[in-house]
């Protein structure tokens, strides 16, 4: 047999990659299935009108077109992000 195949087989310790850690792994897989998921709406609205200002600016401009960005954080806490459609022909 290979050492390739040997550690592919037993894990990089000599141990069984599959075994199973006891009461402690158990415990963990049961809160993560029962965590709060992560509620992801906000960041597809934000990809929606991303790609929506795209075709806009496609279609006023005529085509394939250039993008920049300039990002800033306030001290408000504020993230802004300012896009600057140019044409790419």
């Amino acid at each position: 047999m290979a050492l390739g195949q040997d550690a592919e087989r037993t894990g990089i310790d000599g141990g069984n990659p599959m075994r199973d850690d006891g009461p402690d792994m158990a415990a963990l897989f049961k809160e993560i299935a029962e965590s709060p998921k992560r509620d992801n709406g906000v960041y597809h609205r934000a990809m929606a009108e991303a790609r929506q200002a795209f075709e806009n600016a496609q279609s006023a401009l005529g085509g394939s077109v250039q993008v920049k960005t300039k990002t800033k954080l306030k001290r408000n806490g504020d993230y802004i992000v300012k896009w600057t459609f140019r044409s790419a022909l």
